[in-house]
């Protein structure tokens, strides 16, 4: 098995591969031309949005300067806000429900390297997916571990970071972020 399509299963693949690598300077070119349109040229802000982001919901507004290593492997709902300064690592894959409101400065980090620190001088991670559900809200400088499913309708209350599963309906905070309110 080729070591993207190891990236594609979330097996451990070794990210320095020429074929890894030519996905994420795809992304990377995209990302500059993203990052360089103007906020108020809504019509060249959509076009490098889906460029960038092609599984992005024609209604999703990502406000730059947003950044990723794939971008293709970023799914965004209908409705969506991304607030500037988004650092989405996507290798595992990110699936963002709709109506999402992700606040500034936030971080949603796929990978997951080695455990062992002699393993971990290699060039390898495996990608652990991130699923956000419909109407759910982070707030700003919100951090989003490897692996976490976040439920919808949820709150994430600004700064926290999130290493573990939230529920539905719920607020959380912290570091480690833990539920501190349900909403229904």
């Amino acid at each position: 098995m080729k070591e993207y399509e190891k990236m594609l299963a979330n097996q451990q693949y070794d990210y320095t591969d020429p074929e890894v690598q030519q996905h994420i300077l795809r992304a990377h070119n995209a990302m500059r031309k993203f990052n360089q349109c103007g906020a108020w040229d809504m019509d060249e802000l959509h076009r490098c949005k889906l460029e960038l982001l092609p599984h992005a919901h024609p209604s999703a507004l990502v406000i730059p300067p947003f950044h990723c290593d794939h971008g293709d492997r970023i799914e965004i709902g209908e409705g969506c806000v991304i607030n500037f300064g988004g650092n989405f690592l996507d290798g595992g894959g990110i699936k963002i429900g709709r109506n999402v409101q992700i606040g500034p400065g936030c971080f949603l980090l796929t990978p997951d390297h080695p455990h062992d620190p002699i393993e971990r001088r290699k060039t390898v991670e495996t990608g652990r997916s991130i699923t956000i559900g419909d109407d759910t809200w982070l707030g700003g400088n919100v951090t989003v571990c490897p692996g976490v499913n976040i439920g919808s309708r949820s709150i994430v209350a600004a700064g926290s970071v999130v290493v573990k599963d939230v529920p539905d309906d719920v607020v959380v905070a912290g570091n480690p972020a833990v539920i501190k309110k349900h909403l229904n």
